[in-house]
């Protein structure tokens, strides 16, 4: 799995997702053998819009 680190992680929050077969996989970087969370393309594109909604 090639595991992308988010731009906006810092020592405390740290978060990197895969895209996999599945949709896409979500994991805590400072626990890299931890549970990851696995979401569908779709949940994961809203995820993403609702975000960038916030963020105007």
């Amino acid at each position: 799995m090639n595991w992308r680190k988010s731009s906006r992680s810092n020592e405390q929050d740290c978060v990197e997702v895969a895209f996999v077969r599945q949709g896409v996989a979500v994991r805590d970087s400072k626990n890299v053998s931890g549970p990851m969370l696995t979401v569908p393309v779709s949940g994961w594109d809203a995820f993403r819009a609702d975000l960038r909604e916030k963020q105007a």
